[in-house]
């Protein structure tokens, strides 16, 4: 793709959140953050730090899985880096910018906001993720009282989550316009649809699969996305769009205990992913082969050693929530009337990036699987070449177009991307309103129970710790995204007040 392509691709995106919904009246944080001197949140945008070019990036997720596309940033290399014209030169095009990183990881998962009413919550803490990457602030820790007052400001957000993008990206920008702040938001959703449509040709016929969080299937953000872009390409195919929320998969992976607890070996009651008796997410036991459900390592709960005379099942490991959701998916499609195959899935949640093998693993047995009969069940509805897509690369791509365009890359020629920090937000324990369940995090009816307008700190964002870290994710992060690892074990090893984030260091 040619310079004007990227331009007109930046362009579309900064255009894309009016697809999704128009921003509503604005958030009491809003108040807050501009005009409360005295509170937590107030930024003097008059004394913004200066110049631009010389302040970091800011992304920030729901939780670790947004690492994934700070990956893409951190080994991004399609431009020259003196020229600027597309075409790689074996230097990292963003060598020279530092990021620094947030998970949001208190109140994740974000998917789950719309379906128990409370949008306008989760715009209030898309707003506060804004807040901290634009202000000065942050906690060494979860016990300290008092807030530091020297993290350093930035010159452009990537919002890193699908479902921020798709519900809060509209709202969050006509925040930023209220500041007199003129810096780049990137957002994943159109960048993801356009990178998904490369791979069709103009009369070619196709699925294409929308594998994300509950929250961003239920916001139609893709899908509205995808059908526009096909009108405005000119697409004459019959291409088909199904949607498959993987309600519990981002959960999962960040281990939020609702949804999997490692160290119990039988069916709990707090447990709320799919089972024989969830109405929306029930396991189908006629299709338990199909499923092929891991079960070593307390992979699976059940109430029984065989598994086909369980009365109660439970997932207890990410790759199994993989089996049951692209199962159902391949059951969508099938009992769809003639539906076109898949040619592409979109991993629309930045989490599921950490599960690819899984997700390839998974299509492999799913394309050979024979039912009783001796036939393919699924093979006539996966193409033979799949794409599955990671929206990160693309993300990535209209980032450097942004800066460029606004003049923001850093001139130095220090390598500051080893200087990137990490973030995550962990309870507020000093905050007596806070309610925690017996492994420090809210509260599953604490966290979907607040109401946006109480504005109250519920959170301390601190650096990334051996507290709020486990050693099952940063091994994750050692395996799928080894250069990111390293920035994050750099910034710990040179923060002396946190435990030093080594994946092989036991706890």
């Amino acid at each position: 793709m040619n310079k004007s392509l990227f331009k007109i691709a930046f362009l579309a995106g900064l255009c894309f959140s009016l697809k999704f919904s128009v921003a509503q009246t604005p958030l009491k944080i809003e108040e807050n953050i501009l005009k409360e001197p005295n509170n937590y949140y107030y930024i003097n945008f008059q004394n913004y730090a200066t110049p631009l070019n010389k302040l970091p990036i800011g992304v920030f997720d729901s939780g670790t899985g947004g690492l994934t596309v700070l990956d893409a940033l951190v080994n991004f290399d399609q431009f020259n880096n003196h020229t600027k014209h597309q075409g790689k030169d074996g230097i990292l095009d963003f060598e020279s910018e530092k990021f620094i990183y947030l998970a949001d990881q208190a109140n994740m998962p974000y998917g789950n906001y719309n379906a128990t009413g409370k949008d306008d919550l989760l715009k209030e803490h898309i707003i506060k993720d804004f807040q901290f990457l634009l202000s000065n602030k942050y906690y060494q820790n979860s016990n300290q009282t008092s807030f530091q007052k020297d993290k350093e400001q930035v010159k452009a957000i990537v919002i890193a989550c699908n479902t921020a993008t798709a519900y809060g990206y509209e709202d969050a920008v006509a925040f930023l316009n209220t500041t007199g702040l003129n810096i780049p938001v990137i957002g994943v959703i159109n960048a993801a649809a356009r990178g998904t449509l490369s791979f069709f040709d103009k009369k070619e016929n196709g699925s294409i699969a929308v594998f994300a969080t509950v929250g961003t299937i239920a916001s139609k953000g893709y899908e509205r996305t995808l059908r526009q872009q096909i009108v405005e390409g000119n697409f004459t195919g019959d291409i088909e769009i199904f949607n498959q929320g993987g309600y519990g998969l981002a959960e999962a992976v960040d281990e939020e205990p609702d949804f999997i607890r490692k160290n119990v070996k039988e069916p709990r009651k707090e447990y709320r992913g799919p089972s024989l008796d969830n109405p929306n997410y029930r396991i189908d036991q006629a299709l338990l082969e199909v499923y092929n459900f891991k079960k070593d390592n307390s992979s699976l709960l059940c109430d029984n050693q065989n598994v086909d005379d369980c009365s109660i099942i439970q997932l207890n490991d990410a790759e199994n929530y993989v089996r049951y959701h692209l199962v159902s998916l391949m059951e969508q499609m099938r009992k769809a009337d003639k539906a076109q195959p898949l040619k592409a899935i979109i991993l629309g949640c930045t989490h599921y990036p950490f599960l690819i093998k899984e997700i390839k693993q998974v299509f492999d047995e799913l394309r050979n699987y024979k039912g009783k009969d001796g036939n393919y069940v699924y093979r006539n509805l996966i193409s033979e070449n799949l794409h599955i897509i990671d929206p990160s690369v693309y993300v990535a791509q209209e980032l450097y177009t942004a800066l460029n365009s606004k003049s923001l890359f850093n001139d130095s020629k220090n390598p500051l991307m080893t200087k990137s920090e990490f973030y995550i937000s962990v309870p507020n324990v000093t905050n007596k309103n806070v309610k925690l369940d017996a492994e420090g995090r809210f509260t599953y009816d604490y966290k979907y129970g607040r109401n946006a307008g109480e504005i109250q700190e519920y959170v301390k964002v601190v650096p990334f710790d051996r507290k709020n870290i486990s050693e099952e994710t940063l091994k994750r992060f050692e395996s799928l995204i080894p250069n990111t690892y390293k920035l994050i074990q750099n910034f710990s090893k040179e923060n002396p007040k946190t435990r030093y984030l080594k994946a092989e260091e036991k706890i």
